[in-house]
């Protein structure tokens, strides 16, 4: 399927926002499955804190109940107290036992339930009281084993907030391990999209910006690559027909310095003096044979390099920078050319050439040759021991 570059841009904002919205809700749904678990477990264990509350405050109020009775001569009123502080703690106990699954601690609630029984039965026959101690005795008895189990009881709850701590820091840990993986598997999913969306939008740009470096280089054998039938496409083609031109344009250029080569080559050969020919951007394009055996160089030392850059004489480089900054013809200009000399230089151990004497004295000119753009003139400089007329 060809998408066009704009329904591409599209498609990848459309994926980017689908990646952000399901991060966000699997998140969400981390976040609040934390939140629940948490809430559940602070519920229970709420419940279960006021509940052992309640059953501590009922123990309390036996055992003073129970110690009033063996103080002092208990009334029928005393007992039909503790009576319902029985019915009371029987009543906690088994809301207690419903919130608890674990078999030890069922165990623990139904015997102190057997004991609140039994204490309830002795209290409900009050004739009891009335024998040589016997019902005190084993109220008494009732009231510490009570009392005793609940502290077992105590225990074990001790034991389950430790457990319910470790268990909330587990779900804790749980969700930041799972939202931990989500984050790397939206930051994996990140990375793919963003090695995917280059490769179809942003890679055939940086073909066009290979291409035009290239141009800019004067490199006309590229052209652009891109099949898809969109702008990037229409731009591509547009490209190469214009690359085509250049280098059309650039065999005609090629051609014509070449034949403007061959005419100053000729118009040299005619001229038995020391001639050498320059661009309009101070460039050497030409020196004849003379000019090369005056200067004691090599065509490798001079064509195709700026005049200021080669070790061409001061006077011969000063009057052609004059020339091309006048665009104007110079006459007889003083010239002097020293007698070069091969030596070492110590500082780095390379050979360089230093000036001895003066190997030529004479007078230049420089005749300007013009073209319809300024930056298509060249300049012939002649160079004699004579003085022009």
């Amino acid at each position: 399927m060809k998408l066009s570059l704009k329904r591409r841009v599209a498609f990848s904002f459309i994926i980017a926002n689908i990646v952000v919205l399901v991060m966000g809700f699997t998140v969400f749904f981390f976040l609040d499955s934390l939140n629940n678990q948490i809430s559940n477990i602070t519920v229970n264990s709420n419940k279960i804190s006021l509940l052992t509350d309640e059953v501590r405050i009922s123990a309390v109020s036996i055992l003073k109940m129970q110690k009033k009775i063996l103080t002092t001569k208990p009334t029928g009123e005393d007992l039909k107290r503790l009576e319902n502080l029985c019915e009371g703690f029987q009543s906690q106990l088994q809301r207690l036992d419903s919130f608890y699954t674990e078999v030890e601690a069922k165990k623990i609630i139904s015997k102190m339930q057997g004991y609140v029984d039994s204490l309830k039965t002795i209290v409900s026959k009050s004739s009891l009281f009335y024998r040589d101690g016997e019902g005190i005795s084993t109220i008494n008895e009732l009231t510490d084993k009570i009392l005793e189990a609940f502290s077992e009881f105590q225990d074990i709850q001790y034991f389950q907030n430790e457990q319910r701590d470790k268990q909330v820091k587990a779900i804790i840990g749980e969700t930041r391990r799972n939202m931990l993986i989500t984050l790397i598997i939206t930051f994996l999913g990140t990375i793919l999209l963003s090695l995917v969306v280059p490769g179809k939008i942003a890679m055939p740009f940086k073909k066009i910006n290979d291409a035009v470096r290239e141009l800019q280089d004067v490199n006309f054998d590229v052209s652009i690559y891109y099949d898809q039938d969109d702008e990037i496409g229409e731009l591509a083609r547009e490209l190469n027909k214009m690359i085509v031109n250049m280098k059309k344009f650039e065999q005609l250029r090629t051609d014509r310095i070449s034949v403007e080569h061959r005419k100053f080559d000729t118009l040299a050969n005619m001229i038995k003096k020391n001639i050498m020919i320059s661009n309009a951007k101070g460039e050497l394009i030409y020196m004849n044979n003379p000019m090369y055996a005056t200067l004691e160089m090599q065509s490798d030392d001079v064509i195709n390099k700026n005049i200021t850059d080669t070790l061409i004489p001061d006077s011969i480089v000063e009057t052609f920078e004059l020339a091309i900054k006048r665009r104007s013809k110079i006459e007889n200009a003083e010239i002097t050319i020293p007698k070069r000399k091969k030596v070492i230089d110590p500082a780095t151990g390379e050979y360089v050439f230093e000036d001895t004497e003066e190997a030529y004295q004479g007078y230049a000119n420089v005749i300007p040759i013009r073209a319809k753009e300024s930056n298509l003139d060249y300049y012939m400089m002649i160079i004699s021991k004579e003085v022009f007329v």
